[in-house]
């Protein structure tokens, strides 16, 4: 090995031994931050989405897509809808889920563990009816208020869907007693098999306008919409409820579907998650929604949604800022799981590099002191060897301890900024030696 990367890493191996005690406490520091503040969040969470070919399925499975890239995996739980979800969340089942506004009671003690990642999506009540079975009631085989169903056979969804609920209200508000409607609460796909198959006249969904079943009766012949011509007050009498409109063509231009512009009420469905979730998990199922929810639809315009308003529950201070500020800065230039880590600790490394800072002055001294002690170690011996060269009887041992005294010098290796130290021993060693000889000539002169 050359002699000067012999020398350089010398120095670097009493340096690192010098600072191991520095380096030591603050390895100790970051591991105890790290695990105070557990920046990275689990690689697993549990998503309760909603039942097969529904809207909350669909957006299930694009929020695992967006996740997967990040190294997360979502768990999809598939439920009766929204009542269903809620009652998931509560019971610790599953960590986020889909709900629609209304499902639960205002100020219900369940729910204070439950915070929002803000308002995702309109979710319309699109209630279909067979225009054969319209017709019996009005001549005009047309539908434009809740009082007309009276004696008609609907569908108003599972118990779990949460709509069963929502119907109870806007019939309760219309004054209409249950008992004049033929009610069945079937599954979404056997309802609409029912109702096809004309065993129903009508079928109540509440959906964004992605789902599969909602888009398949828009355009079967024989089948209408309802229109809500009173959609601007049921807003008004319940405060999870917003007026929406269906435009003229906005299913298919070339047909005209629909052929008018069809008004509609409208819960907002929110993404609600656990107080117990990790936040890095809220960020990136906030951010997901930006992408998934912010384009363009039916009921909204770009960048519309998400959003802060419409939530019945606390809004997360991570999606507050995700859905104010986009991705954060160090997330556009590096991995996930780097920027998150950078971000999560940044103030905690502050505060340790405030504190070791001061600490680091030691370590220069120590290297010095290190360094310095394997020459200076000798001294000792050497003076000890020079205070008894007057009184010793046998010169020849002094000389013999001299020799092994600068054998060991010219083994001593340091770095070559400390070389000077090493000369000026192996110098003194030599004095000591010369006035040792000096000693021996010196006695026989002075025998009798």
């Amino acid at each position: 090995m050359p002699k000067t990367i012999r020398y350089t890493l010398l120095s670097l191996r009493d340096l690192t031994v010098s600072a191991g005690p520095f380096l030591l406490l603050a390895a100790m520091l970051l591991v105890l931050a790290y695990s105070w503040l557990d920046p990275n969040p689990p690689k697993r969470v549990t998503l309760a989405t909603g039942p097969a070919q529904s809207a909350y399925e669909a957006f299930g499975k694009r929020y695992a897509e967006a996740l997967k890239k990040e190294g997360i995996e979502v768990v999809l739980l598939p439920s009766e809808g929204s009542a269903a979800n809620l009652q998931l969340l509560r019971a610790g089942k599953a960590d986020l889920g889909f709900v629609q506004g209304g499902s639960s009671a205002p100020g219900s003690p369940q729910d204070e563990e439950l915070e929002s990642l803000g308002s995702l999506f309109l979710e319309p009540v699109w209630l279909f009816y067979r225009e054969e079975a319209a017709r019996r009631v009005n001549p005009t085989a047309t539908l434009t208020a809740l009082p007309e169903l009276k004696g008609l056979r609907v569908n108003v969804g599972t118990p779990g869907s949460g709509l069963p609920s929502l119907m109870d209200k806007l019939l309760e508000s219309n004054r209409i007693d249950k008992s004049t409607l033929v009610l069945s609460e079937l599954e979404q796909t056997p309802a609409t098999v029912a109702f096809l198959g004309g065993e129903l006249d009508a079928i109540v969904f509440a959906s964004a306008p992605e789902s599969l079943m909602v888009q398949m009766l828009l355009q079967t012949p024989g089948v209408k919409l309802m229109d809500f011509a009173q959609s601007e007050a049921y807003s008004r009498r319940f405060a999870f409820l917003s007026p929406a409109v269906l435009p003229r063509g906005v299913v298919d231009l070339a047909a005209n579907i629909p052929p008018q512009d069809v008004r509609l009420v409208a819960p907002t469905t929110t993404l609600l998650t656990r107080t117990g979730t990790h936040p890095a998990l809220l960020q990136l199922f906030a951010l997901a929604g930006n992408d998934i929810h912010g384009s363009a639809g039916w009921f909204k315009q770009a960048r519309e949604y998400p959003k802060l308003a419409n939530n019945e529950v606390p809004i997360s201070a991570e999606a507050e800022r995700s859905i104010k500020n986009d991705k954060p800065f160090l997330q556009r230039y590096l991995p996930f799981w780097v920027a998150n880590l950078v971000e999560r600790m940044w103030l905690v490394m502050g505060l340790i590099i405030a504190i070791m800072l001061p600490l680091s002055r030691i370590v220069p001294p120590l290297y010095e002191f290190r360094v310095r002690s394997r020459i200076f170690r000798w001294y000792g011996q050497l003076r000890d060897i020079e205070n008894r060269i007057d009184s010793a009887d046998s010169p020849d041992a002094l000389h013999e301890e001299l020799e092994s005294l600068e054998h060991r010098a010219e083994k001593i290796s340091v770095p070559l900024s400390y070389a000077d130290e090493l000369y000026a021993l192996r110098n003194n060693i030599q004095l000591v030696q010369k006035k040792l000889q000096r000693r021996q000539i010196q006695a026989p002169r002075s025998k009798p």
